[in-house]
């Protein structure tokens, strides 16, 4: 298909996902136009317009101030008569609501793409049909819209920025280091148990890695019973999202639910362990070459409730601690040496 085909430094607008893995995924759109010389712009809204900032081949993050589950008609309004100024020749859409078609429309993009989702036909000039046996992931599903193959995401950490937080926050750099992610903003269905956590955080001290806590302020208080338990540095809710970034980036290896920061480790190069509970990698797995996915096989998963339907959560609490520490050594994250290179080899 020859829907989207930019010339040399097209303008391109894309219409940014609200979730922060979503938001990872989506470079592979960034990376798929930017390859064919188009100049790219997001727009975001507050949760994700800063991860931006790290994704390579952005030239310019846009803000809007929307509300969740709000039309907010004025703001997009009032954004789009921003936006027009710049005179963008196409806009990708990725989220499927109604309301985020209505920025490109309001912002008279000639072209505008994205599917055919609730009944926002007439918003877009290429509504195509999602064939979602066809693509099955949400990345082959953002890069579809690109007319390119999906490519594994990338984020680029700012070394400099990490060097100063880390100085900040008390953290050493030189040492082994294993990050681990115990929020999921979905629910507790996708949530490891605590006590879990603690475990291998204690292990993993023994084995002479610090351990970082990472998450946001809705984790600050599991993270912290956590710490009390295993004595990890708890850094929930005291970074932002471009600082977790630069973090993650220092990780021999990550231990995380299914969240935004799964898909930011994996995206930086960072050695992931992805724990799944009610939802299944088939969907959103992380994409980094170096992962090791620990599910619990269970007639009743996935079901991708926030909560468990049958009260059990059995497809988390039956994933002992010993199989988390098991994919880490399989991952080498215990090897010695300073900071994954890999991640390491940023800007």
């Amino acid at each position: 298909m020859a829907g989207l085909q930019p010339t040399a430094r097209e303008r391109v607008l894309l219409i940014s996902p609200a979730w922060v893995g979503d938001m990872v995924m989506s470079q592979t759109v960034v990376a798929a136009l930017a390859g064919r010389g188009a100049e790219v712009h997001c727009l975001a809204p507050r949760a994700t317009r800063d991860l931006a900032l790290r994704m390579p081949g952005v030239v310019a993050s846009h803000l809007i101030r929307t509300r969740h589950g709000r039309l907010d008609f004025g703001e997009r309004s009032r954004v789009a008569m921003r936006l027009r100024r710049l005179r963008f020749e196409r806009a990708v859409v990725l989220p499927g609501s109604f309301k985020s078609a209505l920025v490109p429309a309001f912002a008279r993009i000639p072209h505008r793409i994205g599917y055919r989702k609730e009944a926002r036909g007439a918003l877009l000039t290429d509504a195509r049909v999602l064939d979602a046996q066809k693509l099955p992931r949400m990345v082959d599903r953002f890069a579809a819209l690109a007319d390119a193959d999906a490519e594994p995401p990338r984020l680029v950490a700012d070394a400099k920025a990490r060097v100063q937080r880390a100085a900040e926050l008390g953290l050493a750099l030189d040492r082994t280091i294993i990050a681990l992610c115990p929020g999921a903003t979905y629910g507790p269905a996708k949530r490891w148990p605590e006590a879990c956590f603690a475990d291998v955080a204690r292990a993993c001290r023994d084995r002479g890695a610090d351990v970082w806590l990472l998450g946001g302020t809705a984790d600050a208080e599991a993270a912290e019973r956590i710490a009390r338990r295993s004595l990890a540095h708890n850094l929930a809710g005291r970074t932002s999202l471009t600082d977790a970034v630069d973090l993650l980036s220092a990780a021999h290896a990550v231990v995380s639910n299914d969240s935004g920061l799964m898909h930011v480790a994996a995206a930086l190069g960072v050695p992931v362990v992805a724990i799944y509970g009610s939802t299944t990698p088939a969907f959103t797995p992380p994409l980094g070459e170096r992962t090791e996915i620990v599910a619990e096989e269970l007639p009743c998963r996935p079901c991708f409730a926030r909560e468990c339907p049958l009260g059990h959560l059995n497809c988390l609490r039956h994933i002992r601690p010993g199989r988390v520490l098991a994919a880490l050594e399989r991952l080498g994250a215990f090897d010695g040496g300073s900071a994954n290179p890999l991640a390491m080899a940023s800007r």
